[in-house]
């Protein structure tokens, strides 16, 4: 039995160490997720959890020093200064690094209570952190990781103080320790949540006001400004981070769209910028802007559409083809000499707006416009300045163009051989270039959608076509689970607008698609579904307010409805079925059908206690073949009490069993009683397995005299 005690506290030691750790690492990776920690912080602290993880189940050891400790320790807190001055120049940053320090050599060098204390309170502090840093679904799933680890150190270390006071085992011993603690610690996290979720959505909160004071959560995406690097599209098209989503209401199919945010003008051989000029005020009033001129309604397809965005850097708008009427909660809108349109103050999280846009139809089909659109003289030099270039991408453009006539058929033409004869690729060049056109045209042949843009409307201008260079996102990804258009940085894209006589300003994309591009199926249907779960966590937990409540009470109101009606119509069908086929089948079957419902109700009483019939004699079997366990001899003593108690003895709830063998009287019964006691505490107790088939025998003997 002491072998088996050590065993059992071994195993309760191990748990929980375990879970220690996993509190230790749910908080980390909460921060981690919010994309605050840099790539050493991360490497180094996931490089310290995986070691103690391995310590903890016994495949090396590693005794580090108090003395070895210490000396790490100090060299770390002048490092935390060296930090904050040169490397880092964040306080914050630095802090954040001395806690995952310290974290590391804790979680590592833990040995008493204390020690398990600081872990837990560093455990916290990172789950502090991660709710100041992030605010996003993710954290919310990790938060629910920490309740988990949490519940399960509490538990695990009450067990485990117990051990360390009391050699007493529970009654039913420590099997399957693991299974059933963790199936607890499950059980009472799940508990929480759902106690909680009630309150979280009865008490409407501005947590964004909160948090949005205390760190911003905006991205800056390269591209949008007035000022464009050749690369700048590329590099955010290696994040995966959404930018926007789009409801689309539309009876019609609408097909890809492009969500054009700028367009561009001066090209200087590296980068696209705009004059500065002061662009035009549109006012807003009642949250409801007009964008359309005056005047007839130009024929074609119209969309109306709603846009989520996400919090950004940049003051731009997204929109699809020719925005006409806009709904949006802002003072004024400016729109530039390229038709873009911005806040004039960075995108808070949680900006909406509704669009009503004109689609954009292929100028081949499109109707020409009437009165015919003209492009002033002075904006016609303007789309047409070239810097100095390499000659060779002028005469590729003649070359392209040479058999046809018409703009629209030439900037077809040179659209259709950049598609066709080169590749796409997002990897930048290797090294910088004078010419980053003519290296791309001429010797790397392939680049991403900036290359293809900027070379197409550098071709057209060569040709005295008026172009310019058109930023936003392509299309993005429908997702079912929720219902929008999911846009990501990813969807990042770059395009060309040439003017064309007759149809204005038109859409030309010579970008080849990403041979790339698409995934596994069973990632992208779970990528769905962490999507949609980070829309609802937006819209109804971080901007839930008095609103949001008050749709929630709607819909509600509307569900309960539902099922009300639903209700009255299914107890009217089934009312009409019984009094045409039920009534007749009952007075053919009915009592037949009562009887086997009598018989079969008796059985499912009867079952319960013929099954723990069976298994007791299956115990009482194997406590005769000397197989008992401490369990089967608590199942003997209450059999023994049970032959007692039908002799006229019952034991008070107050006596122990020696006890109350003592207060019987001096009979065979009663000596039968002392011998089964004393039997019962040695394998109990005592671990005397050998005892076992003694206390079979007894209560054979009880059972007659």
């Amino acid at each position: 039995m002491p072998g088996q005690d050590a065993g059992a506290a071994v195993g309760v030691e191990r748990f929980f160490q375990f879970s220690l750790l996993g509190l230790v690492a749910s908080g980390y990776l909460a921060v981690a997720a919010s994309g605050f920690l840099d790539a050493p912080t991360i490497a180094l602290t996931t490089a310290g959890l995986l070691l103690r993880a391995i310590l903890i189940g016994g495949l090396v050891r590693l005794n580090l020093t108090d003395r070895l400790t210490t000396i790490v320790t100090i060299a770390y807190a002048a490092f935390f200064v060296a930090d904050y001055f040169w490397f880092s120049r964040d306080f914050l940053v630095a802090t954040v690094h001395l806690l995952f320090f310290l974290a590391v050599m804790k979680i590592l060098t833990a040995k008493s209570n204390r020690d398990y204390l600081y872990t837990a309170v560093i455990a916290f502090l990172e789950m502090l952190a991660a709710a100041i840093l992030s605010i996003d679904f993710n954290f919310f799933l990790f938060l629910a990781l920490y309740l988990l680890f949490a519940v399960a150190a509490l538990t695990s270390g009450e067990i485990r103080r117990s051990i360390e006071k009391s050699t007493v085992t529970a009654r039913s011993g420590l099997k399957s320790f693991w299974p059933r603690l963790s199936l607890l610690s499950v059980v009472v996290t799940l508990g929480i949540l759902a106690l909680t979720a009630g309150l979280f959505f009865i008490l409407p909160r501005t947590a964004e006001a909160a948090f949005s004071r205390l760190i911003a959560h905006r991205v800056f995406l390269p591209g949008f400004s007035n000022q464009v690097n050749l690369g700048d599209i590329g590099e955010i098209k290696t994040s995966s981070r959404p930018v926007m989503h789009i409801r689309i209401w539309s009876a019609l199919a609408v097909g890809p769209m492009k969500w054009r945010g700028a367009a561009l003008s001066d090209f200087d051989g590296k980068r696209w910028s705009n004059p500065s000029r002061k662009p035009e005020m549109i006012p807003v009033e009642n949250e409801h802007v007009v964008l359309a001129p005056a005047g007839l309604r130009p024929p074609g397809r119209r969309v109306n559409y709603h846009v989520d965005l996400e919090a950004m850097e940049n003051d731009t708008l997204f929109f699809a083809g020719t925005p006409e009427t806009l709904d949006l909660r802002a003072r004024a809108l400016y729109r530039s000499e390229t038709a873009s349109f911005r806040l004039g103050h960075a995108v808070p999280r949680g900006f909406r707006y509704d669009v009503w846009s004109l689609l954009d139809d292929p100028p081949e089909s499109a109707p020409v416009r009437f009165p015919p659109l003209v492009l002033p003289l002075a904006a016609r030099e303007l789309y047409l300045q070239l810097p100095a270039l390499d000659s060779r991408i002028a005469e590729l453009g003649r070359r392209f163009a040479a058999n046809a006539t018409g703009d629209l058929a030439r900037a077809r033409a040179v659209e259709r051989h950049l598609r066709s004869d080169y590749g796409y690729i997002l990897e930048l060049p290797d090294r910088e270039v004078a010419d980053p056109l003519a290296h791309f045209l001429f010797v790397r042949r392939k680049g991403h959608c900036e290359y293809f843009a900027s070379s197409m409307a550098v071709m057209l201008r060569s040709l005295g076509i008026p172009a310019r260079l058109a930023t936003g996102f392509q299309s993005g990804v429908y997702n079912p689970v929720s219902g929008l258009w999911l846009v990501r940085a990813s969807d990042a894209h770059s395009w060309v607008e040439a003017w064309i006589p007759g149809n204005g300003w038109t859409t030309f994309d010579p970008t080849p698609p990403d041979g790339n591009a698409g995934g596994l199926a069973i990632f992208a249907r779970f990528a769905m579904y962490l999507d949609a779960a980070e829309t609802f966590w937006q819209e109804w937990v971080m901007t839930y307010d008095v609103a949001r409540q008050g749709t929630l009470a709607y819909r509600m109101e509307q569900g309960a409805r539902r099922l009300g009606l639903r209700w009255s119509v299914t107890a009217a069908s089934v009312r009409s079925g019984w009094e045409r086929y039920g009534a007749v089948w009952a007075r053919r079957f009915g009592w037949q059908a009562l009887a086997w419902a009598a018989g079969l109700v008796a059985l499912g009483f009867a079952a319960g206690p013929l099954v723990r019939l069976m298994r007791m004699r299956q115990r009482v079997g194997r406590v005769r073949r000397g197989q008992a366990s401490v369990a089967d001899a608590s199942l003997l003593y209450q059999r023994m009490l049970h032959i007692l108690k039908r002799r006229g003895y019952q034991k008070p709830p107050w006596f122990t069993p020696a006890e109350f063998a003592a207060s019987l009287p001096r009979t065979p019964l009663g000596d039968s009683v002392g011998e089964f006691t004393g039997t019962y505490n040695a394998l109990r107790f005592g671990g005397h397995a050998e005892a076992a088939p003694r206390l079979s025998i007894l209560l054979d003997r009880m059972e007659r005299e």
